[in-house]
């Protein structure tokens, strides 16, 4: 096991990296804990479970709502829960963020924990303390940014994952790789078979070297007022295209990648054949890379992005593989550019 510590103004917290789920009573704090999972977790995993009270709510992105929170906090008053509790989401990406979410504002905000089961949500989900919802449509519009207790990704949790669910993630960390790690992102290019194969020895490594590119960033910069906006690369494009067209979030990360990396070229910062070696890696990896949107449709979604600050848009953009650069633009240039193509 590797143990990798996050330390922020909020707080200070633990990333397990290969433990075993069935370790878990080592890393909670005390007994009086609630479990919060969803349906899917609970048929692969539930007969692993500590012997706590648990919350089980529907899989996927369509329960990631103020519906699911308010249904979760009559739950924990039900099961009278106070500020000595603890709660563990078991979970990918979506139990993390809903989980964060209540734990840090049921009676003002109760410690927590993860154990994470996607590799989404154990490359990025999962780590950094953002947790929130969707609103009417809209990506995590409801949120705040608080750290859990610790963060248990066991690897050998990732062999049951749908196929669709591990493509997911890999975007991800191709996005990592390609804002700040040339060589990672030459290892992804080396070692594709081995990759979409789920060999743990590739895998955990590129995990291990997303969550510290992660990590480094977030502690700089917690509150995202600078330099942990790089992470959004391919996300401003990608959130609208995700909430249109029903893609998963690593389908929609790839796309936008693509966009925001020709977007970049237009702008003279990065040659087109770095552009084609993303492309190339993405498509190579299962992931989509092409698409013909609702330009209208996705620039009125992009109109309401968290990014977006009156007429600018903090954007991100490559430089060269590995490297990138945020700039404030005017929203005016995004919509040129995407009603060109």
């Amino acid at each position: 096991m590797e143990v990798l510590n996050i330390t922020t103004p909020s707080g200070r917290s633990q990333v397990l990296l290969g433990e075993r789920f069935l370790n878990i009573n080592r890393h909670l704090p005390h007994n009086k804990v609630v479990i919060i999972t969803d349906t899917n977790v609970a048929k692969c995993y539930s007969g692993n479970f500590p012997p706590f009270p648990v919350i089980e709510i529907g899989f996927g992105e369509k329960n990631k709502n103020l519906d699911t929170v308010r249904y979760i906090y009559d739950k924990l008053i039900e099961l009278e829960v106070d500020r000595s509790c603890f709660i563990l989401g078991i979970g990918g990406g979506v139990i993390c963020d809903i989980v964060g979410f209540v734990a840090s504002t049921y009676m003002r905000g109760l410690d927590f924990g993860f154990v994470s089961t996607s590799l989404l949500s154990q490359v990025d989900a999962s780590i950094g303390g953002k947790n929130g919802v969707n609103y009417q449509g809209f990506k995590n519009m409801i949120g705040i940014i608080r750290q859990p207790a610790f963060v248990l990704c066991d690897y050998t949790m990732l062999k049951s994952l749908p196929e669709k669910e591990y493509l997911s993630g890999l975007a991800e960390i191709v996005k990592h790789a390609v804002i700040r790690d040339r060589v990672m992102f030459e290892i992804l290019e080396k070692n594709i078979r081995k990759i979409l194969q789920r060999d743990i020895h590739i895998i955990s490594g590129l995990i291990s070297a997303s969550v510290k590119i992660k990590a480094e960033i977030v502690e700089k910069d917690e509150l995202e007022k600078g330099e942990r906006r790089l992470l959004n690369f391919g996300h401003t494009f990608g959130h609208a295209m995700e909430n249109i067209y029903n893609l998963s979030h690593g389908e929609a990360i790839s796309l936008g990648m693509i966009i925001a990396a020709n977007f970049s070229a237009e702008k003279g910062l990065i040659p087109l054949k770095s552009v084609k070696r993303l492309e190339i890696l993405l498509d190579n990896l299962h992931l989509i890379t092409k698409v013909s949107p609702d330009k209208d449709n996705v620039l009125d979604t992009m109109r309401k992005d968290k990014k977006k600050y009156g007429t600018k848009i903090y954007f991100v953009m490559l430089e060269k593989i590995g490297e990138s650069v945020l700039r404030s633009i005017p929203f005016g240039d995004i919509e040129r550019y995407l009603l060109n193509q």
